[in-house]
């Protein structure tokens, strides 16, 4: 059965009704993107948003006001652009289109990419000063700040769809929570914070009275924030018997986390602003409480997105630990957190297949351009706020992801044109979509790689699949049974907080699972250790324990360790009683392990078995045979490298702790190395 990941917001498609849709554009045949200092070309290519802007009316309505009413209309992206086998792309909005109104179920514009595309032209017009890119920015903002409503009981809060025709989509089909989209806290409320604060700090210098109506935005987002997350700011909630604060916006840390991006910008233009700096800190107090795990515990000291599953980490959306980097100077405190997302589980991320979509918690589904420019952003503010160089190489690694460094091994993102593919399925399948969300994103990577050009030529030298040797899932429904134990398929993969991956095995009292390692598994074990880490549901209710040994091929027997198989705890906020997530054993493999049985001593509802090596290891291929390697150490190990190879030793705030000489280097657990050769 193949694992779906349901989040809280799915934008459903479907098929676009023949040329009613929107304009075509010829193929994307645009001039090379122009040349910054010292005649080097830029990567950032704006064309392609551009060409996904439309003028729409901004009508005046009750609750929603425009500024400068001397100009009835804004600019806006459409929400996503279909390629043609020609190369030409097709503006298309969200869900169906009725030909007779020109309404679109969802609309053609959203919020969110209306927010995020300012962001774009705001940032590119910081890097390279063009006064065109602060125009577009305006345009959208004046747009954004329109679908903000502007008074009565829900003022402040934001409507997320438009029509091309200016009218308002406040209930979308497919529902979308909350509804109608302008009556509680949002993700769009977020976003548009976010904004608003980078907003204010692109024109305080040259729009004094732009930037004021900004500022009183914000303030007015404030409101709104304060009658719902801000205002349970200190109470605290339970996700399977884990304490999570109650006080994100949406539940979400994801969401909080840009919106904590905006409220640090304008902080930098209004530092006495004691209402922006209260909202800062109590909202970087609630995310830095998501952080889980740690070194070698899955998911490795990541900050989890939502309060609602303690086994599900999505990469969309994740800036929450950028958001953490870029508030630590401001309010003293997150930046601890913001430094194992980064530089612990980063590494454990690229070692182990790249910026999947999601982790839920086994590893999977598509890669996108938002989730890797999270990365990006999470590694270049942690390092500005550590000062430690490691991470820049990382984010350099994890930016290879447009040139090449994907699996699909080409290059997904065209500086000739600024179009950016929607997406990489893990088998290598391309969708050459090229959407507003993946525009965007793929255009702040192209921004922060034209502000570091040595990032940017290491980068662009990651043009082929990396070879990943990470972490190794054994399904349990291909281990063998003993008596008594049995295959289960569940109806539905995803549980409500997390996925199924595929069937699982119940193993009652008295029952076997004999995991035998195969090839790969046992060149893991041998070459440095591991640790296992079963992935069962663990039961809310007391439900017995689970004894774990593993055998030697002489018949030696190694205990790894007991887990208790219930006794998760309350299930609170969460949607599902229990919790599927991995859980790792005491004891390391012994190097002569080959294979691992467990013994239920209750009932045991087993998914996988999750063997992590000490050291994982990431491969990048670049040109005539030499490649870059990404060395994560899960434990104190030994690396042992081909003779020649050079490089240096980090730990996880990036600072070096030395180099690699002569294929040699011990690490810490938590430490990374990257070697070259």
């Amino acid at each position: 059965m193949e694992a779906t990941v349901l989040t809280r917001r799915t934008l459903l498609r479907s098929t676009v009704l023949a040329a009613a849709a929107a304009p075509t554009a010829t193929a994307l045949a645009a001039p090379a993107p122009p040349r910054g200092s010292g005649g080097r070309r830029r990567l950032t290519n704006l064309d392609h948003l551009r060409f996904l802007l439309a003028e729409v009316p901004l009508p005046p309505t009750d609750g929603h006001s425009r500024f400068d009413d001397s100009s009835p209309t804004g600019l806006a992206p459409w929400t996503y652009a279909d390629r043609a086998t020609d190369g030409t792309f097709t503006r298309v909005g969200g869900g169906d289109l009725d030909p007779a109104t020109g309404h679109w179920s969802q609309g053609a514009f959203n919020a969110d990419d209306i927010s995020r595309a300012a962001i774009v032209f705001l940032r590119a017009h910081a890097a390279f000063a063009e006064q065109a890119d602060l125009a577009v920015a305006r345009e959208l903002l004046r747009t954004l700040t329109y679908l903000q409503v502007d008074s009565g009981g829900h003022a402040g809060n934001v409507v997320l769809w438009q029509q091309s025709d200016g009218s308002l989509n406040r209930s979308a089909i497919p529902v979308e929570l909350p509804v109608p989209s302008d009556s509680d806290e949002s993700y769009w409320l977020a976003r548009t914070v976010w904004a608003l604060g980078e907003g204010i700090a692109g024109f305080a210098r040259t729009d004094p009275d732009f930037t004021a109506f900004l500022r009183e935005r914000l303030h007015l987002a404030l409101d709104a924030l304060e009658r719902a997350s801000l205002g349970r700011y200190g109470r605290w909630e339970v996700a399977d018997g884990v304490a999570v604060p109650g006080w994100l916006i949406a539940g979400g840390a994801d969401a909080t986390g840009e919106a904590v991006l905006g409220l640090v910008a304008a902080l930098q233009v209004f530092p006495e602003d004691s209402r922006v700096t209260e909202a800062l800190d109590r909202f970087a107090e609630g995310i830095a409480a998501m952080a889980s795990g740690g070194v070698g515990v899955w998911p490795f000291g990541a900050v989890l997105p939502w309060t609602g599953s303690q086994s599900f980490w999505h990469a969309w959306g994740g800036l929450a630990p950028a958001a953490l980097a870029a508030a630590a100077p401001v309010i003293g405190r997150g930046l601890e957190e913001a430094v194992a997302d980064a530089g612990v589980f980063t590494p454990q991320l690229l070692t182990s297949g790249g910026p999947h979509n999601a982790w839920s918690p086994v590893p999977g589904e598509a890669q996108i351009a938002y989730g890797v420019q999270c990365r990006v952003e999470t590694l270049l503010r942690t390092a500005d706020a550590t000062g430690g160089p490691g991470l820049r190489e990382l984010a350099a690694l994890v930016a290879g992801w447009f040139f090449g460094a994907n699996p699909a091994g080409q290059r997904v993102y065209d500086p000739a044109t600024g179009a950016t593919v929607d997406g990489i399925e893990p088998d290598g399948t391309v969708n050459r979509n090229s959407g507003a969300e993946s525009t965007i994103h793929a255009l702040l990577t192209m921004i922060a790689l034209d502000r570091e050009k040595k990032l940017a030529r290491t980068a662009q030298r990651l043009t082929a699949t990396p070879e990943h040797h990470g972490m190794q899932w054994l399904p349990a429904e291909e281990a063998q049974l003993g008596t008594g134990a049995e295959v289960i398929t569940p109806e539905t993969a995803w549980t409500g907080e997390s996925n199924w991956h595929g069937a699982y095995v119940l193993a009652p009292d008295g029952a076997s699972v004999r995991f035998d390692l195969e090839e790969g598994a046992l060149e893991a074990v041998a070459r440095g250790g591991a640790t296992a880490h079963p992935l069962f549901h663990r039961l809310a209710e007391e439900a017995g324990t689970a004894t774990w040994t593993a055998l030697a091929a002489d018949g030696t027997r190694t205990v790894l360790g007991t887990l208790e198989l219930g006794g998760a705890g309350e299930r609170g906020v969460t949607p599902w009683d229990g919790v599927l997530t991995p859980v790792r054993l005491d004891v390391p493999l012994p190097a002569r392990t080959v294979a691992v049985e467990v013994v239920s001593g209750g009932r045991l509802e087993l998914d996988e078995l999750m063997l992590l090596p000490a050291v994982t290891v990431a491969e990048f291929p670049l040109e005539h045979g030499r490649n870059v390697m990404l060395h994560a150490a899960s434990a104190d190990a030994e690396l042992s490298l081909v003779s020649g190879r050079t490089g240096s030793a980090y730990r996880a705030e990036g600072t070096r702790v030395g180099p690699v000489n002569h294929g040699r280097r011990s690490v810490l657990g938590g430490e990374f190395a990257i070697t070259r050769g």
